[in-house]
């Protein structure tokens, strides 16, 4: 059976918060401007500030340098899409996270994504632990009615490689073929949360190819038209430029039953080993 994430926050006025304006995130917030409907609100949070480094790998320009990057990109988007960009200079554990709505991941670093997660997790409406799918009985699924308040879409890359991973609770939600709630990207991957931070910015290291960071971009914005129009059906997409190759998970209580397989299998081994105690 074929699910497709709830889209409910886009039925009203929605946010769209993009945490990390660097290698990624500066060409995701301006492909959004051409994408978002003008009553939907994009807020941009990053407070790095821009260096001459960043200049030909990232999305500025000499005039913003010394800027933070979530002010100069705002600003200039602002002007080129004559639409109001909210934006942030402080860490995303202090920032306010409005809803309904969208965060949109691009970091790269473990801190920052456990930010993220704490964030979200601090939302009692979204503190489903279980899940069930259309065969459990109707009184013991979740009401429809209730509207899904916020989606992640956490995106990360390597050299020439990457994932885009999309979630919201600590467990799932699924109901009369609509997904209302999947695991957190950190607890699909918690191997993400063991990533130290970068000493240089993620698209001026010398291994990483010249077009990832477009390309994640490319998708991140994809898979924001699909969860807005109510047709994205991912819970995951890995991307390999080498061999050329885009590979979906879709979002199933089978694959999310996968996932959390593993992770126990992995728990079992570390405590067999001593790791875990």
């Amino acid at each position: 059976m074929t699910y497709t994430l709830d889209n409910s926050f886009a039925h009203h006025g929605f946010t769209v918060t993009v945490v990390g304006c660097g290698g990624t995130g500066a060409f995701v917030a301006n492909d959004l401007c051409r994408l978002l409907p003008l009553y939907a609100r994009l807020v941009l949070v990053d407070h790095d500030r821009v260096e001459e480094r960043n200049l030909s790998r990232q999305d500025f320009l000499a005039g913003e340098l010394g800027q933070f990057k979530s002010e100069a990109l705002a600003n200039r988007l602002a002007r080129r899409y004559e639409r109001a960009i909210a934006y942030s200079i402080s860490p995303i554990a202090v920032t306010q996270i409005h809803y309904p709505g969208l965060i949109i991941g691009c970091v790269d670093n473990g801190p920052a994504r456990r930010d993220i997660a704490q964030r979200l997790s601090k939302r009692k409406s979204l503190g489903w632990v279980g899940g069930f799918s259309s065969q459990v009985p109707r009184e013991m699924q979740r009401d429809p009615q209730l509207e899904t308040e916020l989606w992640w879409v956490d995106a990360g890359n390597g050299e020439n490689y990457g994932q885009i991973l999309i979630g919201n609770v600590e467990g799932y939600a699924f109901s009369d073929g609509v997904c209302y709630g999947l695991p957190m990207p950190t607890i699909q991957r918690p191997d993400l949360l063991a990533e130290v931070p970068q000493r240089a910015d993620c698209a001026e290291i010398a291994e990483q190819g010249p077009t990832i960071n477009q390309t994640i971009a490319a998708l991140v914005v994809e898979v924001v038209r699909k969860l807005i129009g109510g047709s994205c059906s991912w819970m995951q997409l890995y991307i390999d430029m080498e061999s050329g190759t885009l590979r979906p998970v879709l979002a199933t209580p089978e694959a999310v039953e996968r996932i959390a397989g593993k992770k126990r299998r992995k728990k079992r081994r570390d405590c067999a080993r001593g790791n875990l105690y």
